[in-house]
């Protein structure tokens, strides 16, 4: 017999293979948007770390071909942009960037297809590979956030929206602190249908509102700080005791009396015939 997935059993592993998701990551952003309503008044959004585009097909469903159905010629449908260093299958409505986000030829490639606008929405459930060492991870994660955060500075509009996956961890409160810098509103919100046992959460960031005086490039020289073996410079959460101590709010979405990631739910009784029909038979 084959090799027994956790995944093949899990709830929104099969709904999302029922209703054609690439991925079962996309009813996390679905569940954010039930929570904070990130979508209203979307014209222009910004996938980052897209592949393989379950969270871009969220985009399209509930942005692009809503809006393509009911269409005025006086009003442009949404537009998205979706940006890897991979490719991946085309999306309705999506337009794919190949590039790194780090990169400000990137930033200037999606400003371009905006025609010079600014998004409204910008996007990333990128991670790294999980080694298990979940320090490790949080630190690898969160220097893909402030990778985030450069591309960010340059396509997002004053009062725009940030959504990123995190790992929770110990110096959580540090990335806080540094998207309070652009954001004044910043929740870190924990979706139903991720697994209690992830570290994985996500940081809604509302209303950006960048710094007097703020350069975009001023990122990238932060970045070559942080990426240079020899700077000895430690950046932590113990920056932030005593009267400096941040209270990060925290908030788990999506209908909390709904289906537990975490749980397994039995097949319907005839899709477990046809499966011992199709065992009966192979054998």
């Amino acid at each position: 017999m084959g090799k027994a997935s956790k995944d093949k059993r899990d709830i929104y592993y099969r709904k999302a293979k029922e209703e054609g998701w690439r991925a079962r990551s996309a009813f996390k952003l679905l569940q954010i948007d039930e929570e904070f309503n990130i979508f209203e008044g979307v014209k222009h959004v910004v996938d980052l770390c897209a592949a393989p585009g379950s969270w871009s097909q969220v985009l399209s469903r509930k942005l692009y071909v809503p809006a393509k159905a009911a269409q005025d010629s006086r009003e442009s449908l949404p537009l998205i942009v979706a940006i890897d260093l991979q490719p991946m299958t085309p999306i309705e409505g999506v337009i794919q960037v190949q590039g790194d986000i780090t990169s400000a030829r990137t930033a200037e490639l999606v400003i371009k297809h905006f025609d010079g606008c600014k998004a409204d929405l910008v996007v990333c459930d990128g991670a790294p590979d999980v080694t298990g060492l979940h320090d490790m991870d949080e630190f690898v994660q969160s220097q893909l956030i402030l990778a985030a955060l450069t591309i960010v500075t340059h396509v997002l509009k004053p009062g725009g929206k940030f959504i990123a996956k995190i790992f929770r961890g110990k110096d959580t409160s540090l990335l806080y602190a540094q998207l309070k810098l652009f954001f004044p509103t910043v929740t870190f919100a924990k979706p139903k249908s991720s697994r209690n046992s992830s570290i994985e959460a996500f940081a809604v960031c509302e209303d950006y509102n960048p710094p007097e005086g703020f350069n975009p490039q001023d990122l990238h020289k932060l970045l070559e700080k942080a990426s240079d073996p020899n700077d000895n410079h430690d950046c932590c959460s113990a920056w932030f005791e005593g009267p400096n101590k941040l209270y990060i709010p925290f908030l788990a979405c999506g209908d909390l009396s709904g289906y537990d990631a975490d749980q397994t739910y039995p097949l319907p009784k005839e899709v477990k015939f046809k499966e011992l029909r199709t065992e009966l038979n192979a054998g």
